[in-house]
C-alpha cells in the first residue's frame, strides 16, 4: 500500500472511531464534519438534515450558506441534477461531473448564485437514511465541495464506505418513537373526568373506586401518554380526543 493510500485509510478509520464512540447527534456532527473533509478531501462540507425536521444545515467553514444563498438554493434546487439525485434518487455518492459537463453546470442559475460564491467548482454529494425526527423517517444529505481538481474514484469509494456507517449510527442515535401503550378503558374514564376538572376524590366517588386507585390509574396513564402532570394529561386527552388514544381491554 502506498503512503497516500495509508494516509487515506487512517483518515477513514478516524471517522469510524468517532462513529463507534458517538453517544448523541448534537456532539457528533460538529466533530464529524472536519473528519469527513479529511476522509474525502474538500474545501467545504454541508450537512443537511431533511424530511420532517426543522434543523438547519451545518457547514464547515461555519456560515457558508448566507440567507441570500439559501433563498437562491431553495428557488433553483429543482433544476439541479445533483440535488435531485440526493433528495429524490438513490443518494449514492455521486460526482457532479458524472451527471453534467462543466459547461452545463456553469449554465445553471444556481451556479452563479449558490455554488460559485463559495468555490464549489467540484462537488461530491450523497444522502442516506438517518433515523427519525418528529416521528418521521429522516434523510441527511451531505455535499463536499472544492475548487480545483475533481474528486477521484478513491474519494467516491471512501464516501460509499462511510455512507453506510453514517446511516447505521444515526439510526442508533435517532430511533423511531415507540408506539403508545394501550390506555385501558378504566384509565380512559379517569382521564375523561380529569379533563373535566374533577379532583381525585370526585373521580373516585363517580367511578365508585378509591382515591388511591385513581392515583394508580393516573400514574399508568401518565406513562402511556408520556406526560408528567395532571394539566399535561388533561391537555393530551382533550387535544388528541378519546378516539385518538388506543384503548386496551
Amino acid at each position: 500500500m502506498s503512503a497516500a493510500a495509508e494516509a487515506g485509510l487512517r483518515r477513514i478509520l478516524a471517522v469510524v472511531d468517532l462513529l463507534i464512540d458517538a453517544v448523541d447527534e448534537e456532539t457528533l456532527v460538529p466533530a464529524l464534519l472536519p473528519l469527513l473533509l479529511g476522509a474525502v478531501p474538500g474545501d467545504s462540507i454541508i450537512w443537511s438534515p431533511r424530511a420532517g425536521t426543522a434543523d438547519q444545515p451545518l457547514t464547515l467553514p461555519p456560515g457558508l450558506l448566507t440567507p441570500d444563498v439559501r433563498v437562491a438554493f431553495a428557488r433553483e434546487a429543482a433544476a439541479d441534477c445533483l440535488v435531485t439525485h440526493t433528495t429524490l434518487g438513490s443518494g449514492t455518492p455521486m460526482r457532479r461531473s458524472t451527471l453534467q459537463t462543466r459547461a452545463e453546470f456553469h449554465a445553471l442559475a444556481a451556479y452563479a448564485e449558490v455554488y460559485r460564491p463559495f468555490g464549489a467548482e467540484q462537488q461530491l454529494a450523497m444522502s442516506f437514511p438517518a433515523g427519525y425526527a418528529a416521528g418521521r423517517p429522516r434523510k441527511v444529505c451531505v455535499a463536499i465541495s472544492r475548487n480545483g481538481s475533481d474528486f477521484s474514484d478513491d474519494d467516491v469509494a471512501a464516501a460509499a464506505l462511510l455512507r453506510t456507517r453514517l446511516s447505521h449510527v444515526l439510526h442508533r442515535l435517532a430511533p423511531p418513537t415507540p408506539p403508545p401503550s394501550l390506555v385501558t378503558r378504566r384509565e380512559s374514564a379517569v382521564l375523561a373526568l380529569l379533563a373535566r376538572g374533577l379532583t381525585n376524590q370526585q373521580i373516585a366517588r363517580r367511578l365508585e373506586i378509591s382515591p388511591r386507585t385513581v392515583d394508580k390509574h393516573l400514574e399508568h396513564a401518565y406513562a402511556k401518554l408520556r406526560v408528567s402532570s395532571r394539566v399535561e394529561a388533561a391537555n393530551a386527552w382533550l387535544t388528541r380526543g378519546r378516539t385518538a388514544v388506543p384503548l386496551g381491554p
